[in-house]
């Protein structure tokens, strides 16, 4: 299967969440004496459902190995999960769309530059981290409650995509 890899915009990512970046599209407005503008309300956590809390973590991510080998999506049905990377570097996402298991015919792959974040809304398939090269990303989600799980997986095996990509830069 093929999958191209798009440009990671508001609206083709809205079905799954929401794209953080300071855009001039974004609600925005000056702040400290004017030294500063304040990018405001990118995004909307969503964590509090049955007494989940939301929490700032770092995952340090290590690069994966080209061309990018997909086996796994994952959906979290209690909060959203937000990633802003902090290393200055490009990443890959990819979603669908579905309930018990994703739709696979709702796939899409998109690269995020270093400057834009990602929201997935609660419940929306991902692939984890996507990392292209090693570094620190900033990660706002939910602490769940003890005993709840929070991470569903489903096992895409009967599914390989590759998709290669070097320097920040595609071949498709």
């Amino acid at each position: 299967m093929q999958l191209p890899l798009q440009a990671l915009t508001l609206q083709a990512f809205q079905p799954f969440g929401e794209v953080i970046y300071a855009s001039d599209e974004a609600k925005h407005f000056t702040i400290n004496q004017g030294f500063a503008k304040r990018y405001h309300h990118l995004a909307q956590v969503d964590a509090s459902q049955d007494g989940g809390q939301a929490i700032i973590s770092i995952f340090r991510a290590l690069a994966r190995p080209q061309p990018l080998h997909l086996t796994v999506l994952e959906k979290h049905p209690f909060g959203s999960q937000a990633f802003m990377p902090m290393s200055g570097h490009a990443y890959v996402v990819v979603v669908a769309s579905g309930n018990e298991q994703p739709d696979m015919s709702t796939l899409k792959c998109f690269l995020a530059s270093a400057e834009q974040g990602v929201n997935y809304a609660k419940g929306t398939w991902h692939h984890p981290l996507l990392a292209l090269h090693n570094g620190d990303f900033l990660v706002v989600d939910r602490s769940a409650p003890a005993g709840e799980i929070n991470c569903v997986e489903y096992a895409i095996d009967h599914l390989q995509i590759s998709i290669d990509v070097s320097n920040d830069s595609v071949k498709l």
